[in-house]
């Protein structure tokens, strides 16, 4: 509020009160206007101070209003700010899952394009055949070393075998063979009703024995192979549904000594094989070093004898040394009688001398 305006109603009182003390003229009139005058410039003082106040209590309400209205002002800023940055940061979230859910699906299409490749592989038999052999090959390949198989072998009886894996005898040499049967298997998960899933079964069953018994007859040559070979499903699921649902299928194929494997379990019997191959190796090392410790034995003992003939030799070499430092001895010795000799001969006045007086030894010279 304007200060002014308490003032202008100051003023305007006392003028008023001017006014009314020029009209009336007789002194009662003046003592009551003046009375009334006194009044009202203290009501116009309390007015004044009241206005004064309230002017303190609008300014203090003003200042408390316009501090809340800034505090407001700044949680509405800081709050969209966040908000903002959580938006950012939720939009940044969800373009990056969008991405990941782009990639998913191009997985998921070239997955099914791979699946459809592959389905039109296992529908060929031939095909199918490729498969199995590649799969099985990468297998061997990664357990064993080049010289323990050989691909595409041909056997005494005329058959080629897909893989033949050299072990030693026993127990000689175990065909793995990769062509499998699968048309019934798809008509047995294909099957509508219970009825078809039955023949299905059944249909599955008649193929796998057929083909036990071919590798049976073809692959296991007595004399030439080990008295069992391998057949290879390349798919794990064909293997769980044969031992699930035709467990009399896998006793015949074992009286049979066909082995039916899958590819976890062929890996298991490939690091058999490894384990055997190395056990060999081991004992045909041993074999060699036993050769190798037998001949060092040998030249051990004739060390030995060469030794003693040496000492023998030594011994014999002492006592040559001995009769040679005696006779050495003698000739010293007889050398010394020699020059004995000549001494005496060559003073002639020691044979005139009394012989009563004995002649002095002669001192040998060296």
């Amino acid at each position: 509020m304007d200060p002014l305006i308490p003032l202008a109603v100051v003023v305007v009182v006392v003028f008023l009160g001017v006014v009314v003390l020029m009209a009336l003229r007789d002194e009662r009139e003046r003592g009551e206007a003046a009375q009334r005058l006194v009044s009202l410039a203290e009501t116009a003082e309390r007015l004044a101070a009241t206005q004064s106040e309230l002017a303190g209590r609008l300014q203090q309400t003003q200042s408390g209003l316009n501090e809340r209205l800034d505090s407001v002002s700044q949680r509405l800023a800081d709050g969209l700010t966040e908000q903002t940055e959580k938006t950012g940061n939720t939009l940044k979230t969800l373009h990056e899952r969008l991405a990941v859910i782009d990639a998913a699906q191009k997985n998921i299409t070239e997955l099914s394009q791979q699946m459809v490749g592959l389905q039109d592989i296992l529908s060929n038999k031939q095909a199918r055949g490729a498969h199995g052999q590649t799969q099985m090959e990468n297998l061997v390949r990664d357990a064993l070393p080049p010289s323990a198989y050989q691909f595409q072998a041909k056997l005494s009886n005329g058959r080629m075998a897909d893989c033949l894996l050299k072990l030693p005898n026993p127990p000689g040499g175990i065909v793995i063979d990769s062509k499998y049967p699968l048309e019934r298997y798809r008509a047995f998960r294909g099957a509508a009703d219970e009825a078809q899933r039955t023949e299905a079964l059944r249909a599955f069953a008649a193929d796998v024995l057929k083909h036990v018994r071919d590798i049976s007859e073809k692959y296991i040559v007595p004399g030439e192979t080990a008295e069992s070979a391998l057949m290879f499903l390349p798919s794990e699921a064909v293997y769980a549904e044969l031992h699930a649902s035709l467990p009399e299928v896998i006793e015949k194929s074992y009286r049979a000594k066909v082995w039916i494997v899958s590819p976890t379990t062929l890996m298991a019997t490939l690091n058999t094989v490894r384990a055997v191959l190395k056990d060999a190796r081991i004992r045909e090392q041993a074999g060699l070093l036993q050769a190798e410790l037998l001949k060092l034995v040998a030249d051990v003992h004739r060390l030995d004898q060469r030794v003693d003939n040496l000492q023998n030799h030594f011994r014999q070499a002492n006592k040559d040394i001995d009769a040679i430092q005696i006779s050495s001895r003698k000739i010293v010795s007889r050398g010394d009688k020699i020059e004995s000799m000549q001494l005496e001969d060559e003073n002639p006045a020691e044979e005139l001398a009394p012989p009563s007086e004995p002649s002095e030894p002669i001192e040998r010279i060296g």
